[in-house]
């Protein structure tokens, strides 16, 4: 074991370089602020659309509309009057659907959609469906999150054109909101949805009327966030804890590997933390489950660094104490840890190319784990067989650690 002089001397420099390490390669991408008024619309922007011809009350009476477009011929109307929104959607139309979604993340999966279309026999349909999946099975008539109120929602078609038309009723009027625009060529059957013919994503200001397109920057701080969840949490901080169970004959070795491959695990972790902080502030992703177990494995990740500096010599009356703490504290970061990994594919509706890489790196690190544990139970249980005056050699005699 390396004396506790010499590691006290060493750590300070590691601590400066690792933190220069992250201050070096981590870049926090921020995007750019779209609330100048060049965006903002008004209804002279818009057609002129006099909805007294073909809608019911109270869509036809509501005045000073405030209209913007928002993709290809798509015109976005909308007042807020105290906790009430009314929206009301304008698109070509021929046949089949057209939807607009309201989404956490600019994500299809997750969101709520108000889809309106005029069957085969010109009866209007508009229902709110939930994007439970990519899947058409996934897409369910009459569930969802929006808040509708009790006036009906309504749709009518004027030309060429069809008009969705729905109340919510929120506590707080809506500001940045991500929305989804789709339409599909072919009718609903059984309300079942068609695979849409072409959609996008913006972010719709309703405190300002205006319209910004979905980054692909924040599209890549969202790959960003996942890749360094999985490698920090993942796969670095899981090997450290396989270091310091697995390999403490190889003293002392054993210690500054472990202590170099958890403070890198906690760097990518912290940057991941970030990350998801600054997709929070953009997004307005209401992630709360990931979003707080996200923060909790970071308190304890910044607890067990704490830990590691403060770790008490062999013979002092505490080191039993600490050797608790440490080794249970760690296994719960980790196990924490995974379950987030996995909610934050979910939530982010990632595809089966995610699933399956993560799923193969935590099969290994199970695996792995299960390999060494039963090796090390083998040779506890050769240790035991052998007679009570048996001495193993000092130097090339590998011993297995009970615990952490």
């Amino acid at each position: 074991m390396a004396n506790s002089r010499s590691w006290t001397l060493i750590w300070p420099s590691f601590v400066r370089l690792c933190v220069l390490n992250l201050v070096v390669n981590f870049k926090i991408t921020a995007l750019a602020d779209d609330s100048g008024n060049g965006g903002v619309a008004t209804e002279d922007t818009c057609k002129n659309t006099n909805y007294q011809t073909f809608l019911p009350p109270p869509y036809q009476n509501i005045s000073h509309l405030i209209c913007t477009p928002v993709w290809h011929t798509f015109e976005l109307r909308y007042i807020q009057n105290g906790d009430t929104t009314t929206v009301i959607l304008s698109a070509p139309y021929t046949i089949g659907w057209v939807g607009i979604g309201f989404s956490r993340d600019g994500m299809m999966v997750g969101s709520s959609a108000m889809v309106g279309w005029i069957s085969k026999h010109g009866h209007a349909k508009i229902n709110q469906f939930y994007l439970r999946g990519k899947r058409t099975s996934e897409v369910i008539i009459d569930k969802g999150e929006l808040p509708l109120n009790n006036v009906p929602a309504a749709v009518a078609t004027n030309g060429a054109e069809i008009h969705l038309a729905f109340q919510l009723q929120t506590t707080t009027p809506f500001q940045k909101q991500p929305i989804l625009l789709a339409f599909g060529s072919k009718y609903p059957q059984n309300h079942h949805l068609s695979t849409h013919e072409d959609k996008t994503a913006i972010v719709f200001d309703f405190s300002a009327g205006s319209t910004s397109p979905v980054s692909q920057e924040l599209t890549q701080m969202r790959t960003n966030h996942g890749i360094l969840g999985i490698i920090g949490w993942g796969l670095i901080l899981p090997l450290g804890a396989i270091i310091a169970r697995y390999f403490r004959h190889k003293d002392p070795v054993w210690l500054y590997l472990h202590a170099v491959f958890q403070f890198v695990g906690f760097t990518f972790g912290l940057s991941t933390v970030i990350l998801g902080l600054q997709l929070y502030s953009k997004m307005h992703a209401h992630i709360q489950v990931h979003r707080g177990i996200g923060i909790f494995v970071l308190v304890l990740s910044i607890l067990q660094i704490f830990a590691l500096i403060l770790r008490p010599n062999k013979d002092s009356k505490i080191r039993k104490i600490w050797n608790w703490y440490h080794g249970w504290f760690g296994r719960i970061t980790l196990i924490f840890a995974t379950i987030n990994i996995v909610l934050g594919i979910q939530a982010a509706g990632a595809g089966s190319d995610w699933k399956i890489g993560y799923g193969f790196l935590f099969g290994i690190m199970v695996a792995a784990a299960t390999v060494l544990e039963v090796l090390a139970y083998l040779k506890r249980l050769e240790m035991r067989s052998l007679p009570p005056n048996f001495h193993t050699d000092p130097v090339g005699g590998a011993t297995f650690p009970r615990g952490m």
